[in-house]
């Protein structure tokens, strides 16, 4: 079937974050406090080695040379004034408030930033888009399974401390991914193996970003940094 991929992988966001809400209610706000700080440092962990796995290049001699430098500045220069031009991080916090409301949970301070976090750190990465264009060109969902697995736990934890609105983060994945997937037999081409690096390499930087926000609160506008990943994509035909 057609986004069998996509599909468990969103089934599997609301099933961990429902598990983490289960967790949730035992759980005291000191330790609620604590554990968003933990994770912040656990994610900024995550996306800098995922960014220096890209960046970093043996020299051949024992030691290493740095590649991508200027691509990495110049995508998130570009991006960051197209995303606050269109005000993306607002709209997504909009939409955010808009499911808060239809879905009564006004009492609940941190929906909005449950949800932005998750779909960031869920739909920011190498795995959605390989594993959906997989999934859409030879039918095979195995990436996006694996995919599913790593999002639920993400997603139990984040709800744990966040909240419900983590839940909804399968929304935007399902549309992201669910649009890679229909649309792969033209865009396959398009993906090349050095085009999916650079989209993983600034990807994994705008995760540690969202780690940032988490550990010292929110300095950052990682959703308005979001066309960064158009512009690596674009920059890494030149560069």
């Amino acid at each position: 079937m057609i986004m069998t991929g996509t599909i468990v992988n969103a089934a599997a966001v609301i099933i961990g974050g429902g598990a983490g809400l289960l967790v949730k209610k035992a759980i005291k706000k000191d330790l609620q406090d604590s554990l968003i700080k933990t994770l912040g440092i656990a994610v900024i962990f995550l996306g800098a080695a995922g960014a220096l796995s890209r960046m970093l290049i043996s020299d051949g001699n024992g030691g290493f040379e740095t590649q991508g430098t200027m691509l990495m500045i110049l995508s998130l220069t570009l991006g960051i004034i197209v995303g606050e031009l269109l005000k993306i991080e607002d709209r997504m916090e909009t939409l955010g408030e808009k499911l808060k409301k239809v879905f009564h949970a006004d009492g609940n301070n941190m929906f909005v930033q449950g949800f932005v976090t998750n779909a960031l750190v869920i739909c920011v990465g190498a795995m959605a888009v390989v594993g959906s264009l997989q999934d859409g060109i030879s039918h095979d969902p195995s990436t996006l399974f694996a995919k599913a697995v790593l999002d639920g736990m993400i997603s139990m934890v984040f709800a744990a401390s966040l909240g419900v609105g983590v839940l909804f983060a399968a929304i935007p994945l399902f549309v992201y991914q669910g649009a890679i997937t229909l649309i792969s037999g033209w865009a396959a081409p398009f993906f090349t193996e050095e085009v999916i690096g650079n989209l993983s390499y600034v990807g994994y930087i705008l995760i540690a970003v969202v780690g940032v926000n988490l550990l010292f609160g929110k300095t950052v506008k990682v959703g308005n940094m979001l066309p960064a990943l158009i512009f690596a994509v674009i920059l890494g035909n030149w560069m």
